[in-house]
């Protein structure tokens, strides 16, 4: 009887002992993180979402701190946030169309800018902007992405938008990316039923970067893997003439429901199916010819 009450109080100092330590590191890695190491210059990112991005975070390129963000604002009269990058002097050469993002450390660690470079020769200077970022990811996206969707870089620097229309748009949904040659170019802005037509209108947001696709292109609602969530791929054509705000593709396939597939399996499956054009064999011989 006389050892419990020191049982007790061992445990009980080990679970002191252990939220200290825990402190003390979390403390610690906070204070490396955020220490400044000399001379900088500032940068601007326009981000749709920060997640839980903080002041002081760290600024990283291939895992490499290279400095931190300075202040954090919501741009007036507009839905995004201006986050402001205090880079190290010693770092002036990124690209100018290189790609900010904002990444989470770990399973439930601190959020950080990351930036990886583009290709262009013009560095960024002393308060300029980096144009391309990608928000910090939500659990909806991220499970998406899982299940085989894609995202595409916010390009705040605008963007147009164009109209298609399909006699069935399956699951797709606003927010879904667009894609031309696999590579996401925009994103489904909204899908909503015409009750004159009775079919479905898509509005599609591209990204303004890619302003030369032909008008006499395709789109089709196509299914990312077995199960993964649907987005809309287009197929350019071969006019001079380029998409432009408010413009329609006429061009459009459909998506392909489940039954559709498996009945397609079926018939070109099947064993008695004759070539076109080909006699039907009788079945029965006329009466009294033997």
């Amino acid at each position: 009887m006389s050892q419990r009450p020191s049982y007790a109080v061992g445990t009980g100092l080990f679970i002191v002992l252990g939220f200290a330590a825990l402190g003390y590191l979390a403390t610690q890695t906070t204070s490396v993180a955020n220490t400044s190491r000399g001379p900088s210059y500032t940068v601007e990112a326009h981000f749709a979402n920060i997640g839980q991005l903080k002041e002081r975070a760290p600024v990283k390129v291939a895992g490499v701190r290279i400095g931190q963000v300075q202040s954090i604002v919501l741009d007036p009269g507009k839905e995004t946030a201006d986050v402001k990058l205090a880079i190290e002097q010693r770092y002036d050469k990124i690209p100018a169309d290189s790609v900010a993002t904002i990444f989470t450390s770990g399973l439930l660690g601190d959020q950080y800018v990351g930036i990886q470079y583009g290709s262009s020769g013009k560095p960024l200077a002393n308060g300029g902007t980096l144009a391309l970022t990608r928000p910090a990811q939500q659990l909806e996206e991220m499970l998406g992405k899982f299940f085989g969707a894609g995202g595409a870089a916010d390009n705040l620097g605008g963007s147009y938008t164009v109209k298609a229309r399909f006699t069935n748009v399956g699951a797709l949904s606003a927010g879904a990316p667009v894609k031309m040659a696999g590579v996401a170019i925009g994103s489904v802005k909204s899908v909503q039923a015409d009750p004159v037509k009775l079919d479905a209108l898509v509005e599609l947001s591209i990204d303004k970067k890619y302003g030369q696709i032909p008008d006499d292109s395709a789109a089709a609602v196509f299914t990312s893997g077995l199960i993964g969530t649907q987005y809309v791929a287009i197929q350019p054509g071969g006019s001079p003439d380029a998409l432009k705000e408010g413009d329609e593709l006429v061009l459009t396939q459909s998506a392909l429901q489940l039954e559709d597939l498996i009945g397609k399996f079926l018939v070109n499956g099947s064993g008695d199916k004759k070539p076109d054009g080909a006699p039907a064999a009788s079945s029965s011989s006329p009466a009294g010819k033997h």
